[in-house]
């Protein structure tokens, strides 16, 4: 559905699952790496007009019978779903939701952006003047992690041109570019019911939940065009290969300890079939008992850990495949036993009982709908988003999957999976190879450049301005130790017994 007068898109399934899922999402394409869209993404959640208690959420779990309550950013969009089998909790939660998201309390507090973004922090004059913040120091951990450096330099690489080269998460270096006017901006343009995306799933009274959203929300705003499109990379003429490092301690080892990916940009995540069979071929290549691809490297002593990533929530799906504890000389060689390989695959070397295997289990899950402990409606309503974000008008391409598995099943014998190969794999020259190194020393080196860059700053800084530093500083620490009123901490509904 599409609302009236902001433009806002709606998708609803509805159906008898008591585990009821609300979702609101919208496209927020990071222009740089200050990680603004995941400090909104926590700040908003931080006390609004109706709620404006200082963390509303840790109230909202005391009196909740919720089955999920999150956010999530991703590197083109921000997602707030919520789930619970209770009508009047999914009521409750929808509405804090909806009020944090359109009118949260940053523009009321700068010192929600200092304390979820980042701040300068100076106790004293003698004191270090440190980088502090809630986004700030989880990004600090995230990147120091091999395998999460390595995952961002995947995006980097084979999207050098898009928004996917940034890190919607924020980069720590450059999270301190970061001004509280542009923070605002960015909720300004891209937090506006034309640029939303609402999801409803469960046994509900729909027309009254899209009655409530348009009276209590939508209908205060106008249609806006917000510029929020996500562009694709061009395709490569050859093979991007690079190099990184990563901090290791003194007395880790250096040889065996380099990570390496090697991905292929894969088609249009609008394409239903082409995901899902590359869903089961990573599978088959690399995770199936005796996964051809994966056994390949391993009787070469290649790796001591080795897997598949098949990705879809971006605008154009990415397969990786990563070996852990190599050598960094080994690379070359990798390559050519990854390529030789694939050809002896493509050349009718697929285990087509592995195939369908594969396809039997992906199916059962499917029809299942088993995710574990996530609730149905929630990853419906992420799977939705694999395609709705890119075309208002496909949001379900991934949720009809029975036709897809058909026509699978079919191309079986038909060679369908051996073209994937060889026309995603072996003449694709849209991808890259990572290496990545580790490095002693690394970790210090950058602290220490940190801190002489800080120090440079305070000298320069006159006593007056010191001065403020340090007030600033004890303000914050004491917005953030003292409690909201107990007035306010009412405003939160909660459930009573009955």
């Amino acid at each position: 559905l599409r609302h009236r007068k902001t433009g806002a898109r709606i998708a609803v399934l509805a159906n008898d699952d008591e585990n009821k899922t609300f979702n609101i999402g919208f496209r927020t394409p990071p222009k740089d790496s200050t990680g603004v869209a995941h400090i909104m993404e926590h700040s908003v959640l931080c006390g609004s007009e109706k709620f404006p208690a200082k963390d509303p959420f840790v109230e909202l779990a005391k009196g909740s019978l919720n089955t999920f309550l999150n956010a999530m950013t991703y590197p083109d969009k921000t997602v707030y779903p919520i789930a619970s089998c209770n009508d009047t909790d999914f009521q409750n939660l929808m509405h804090v939701y909806l009020d944090a998201v359109f009118h949260p309390n940053i523009y009321i507090h700068d010192e929600i952006f200092r304390q979820e973004g980042w701040h300068y922090e100076l106790t004293d004059k003698d004191a270090p003047l440190i980088y502090n913040g809630v986004v700030y120091n989880e990004m600090k951990g995230a990147f120091s992690a091999p395998e999460q450096i390595l995952y961002r330099k995947i995006t980097d690489t084979l999207f050098p041109d898009t928004i996917y080269s940034v890190e919607s998460g924020g980069d720590p270096d450059v999270i301190p570019q970061l001004t509280y006017a542009q923070f605002l901006d960015f909720h300004r343009k891209y937090y506006h019911p034309s640029n939303s995306y609402i999801y409803l799933y469960g046994n509900m009274d729909v027309a009254e939940k899209l009655a409530f959203i348009d009276e209590a929300y939508l209908c205060q705003f106008d249609n806006t065009r917000v510029d929020s499109a996500i562009a694709k990379q061009a395709p490569f003429a050859h093979t991007s290969v690079t190099r990184g490092e990563y901090p290791i301690g003194n007395d880790d080892r250096e040889d065996n300890a380099a990570y390496m990916a090697y991905s292929w940009v894969v088609g249009d995540s609008l394409d239903a079939k082409l995901c899902l069979g590359f869903q089961i071929l990573e599978y088959a290549l690399m995770e199936a008992p005796g996964a051809p691809l994966k056994q390949a490297l391993l009787d070469k002593g290649f790796g001591e850990d080795i897997y598949g990533m098949f990705e879809t929530s971006l605008i154009q799906p990415y397969l990786s495949i990563i070996i852990k504890n190599i050598n960094e000389e080994d690379r070359d060689e990798i390559v050519q036993v990854i390529q030789t390989e694939l050809e002896k695959l493509a050349d009718g070397g697929l285990n087509h009982k592995t195939l369908e295997g594969a396809l039997n289990y992906y199916e059962f899950k499917s029809r299942e709908g088993d995710f574990g402990r996530w609730p149905k409606g929630l990853m419906y309503g992420l799977q939705l988003m694999d395609s709705w974000l890119y075309d208002d008008n496909k949001p379900f391409v991934h949720l009809k999957f029975q036709a897809v598995y058909d026509e699978l099943r079919e191309g079986l014998s038909k060679g369908y999976f051996e073209d994937l190969i060889r026309h995603y794999m072996i003449d694709n020259t849209h991808c890259s190879v990572y290496l990545l190194c580790p490095s002693k020393g690394l970790a210090a080196r950058k602290e220490q450049t940190l801190a002489d860059q800080l120090a440079e700053y305070k000298a320069s800084l006159s006593e007056e301005e010191l001065e403020q530093l340090i007030a600033a500083t004890e303000e914050l620490k004491q917005y953030q130790s003292e409690p909201s009123p107990k007035e306010i901490l009412e405003m939160i509904p909660l459930l009573t017994i009955d």
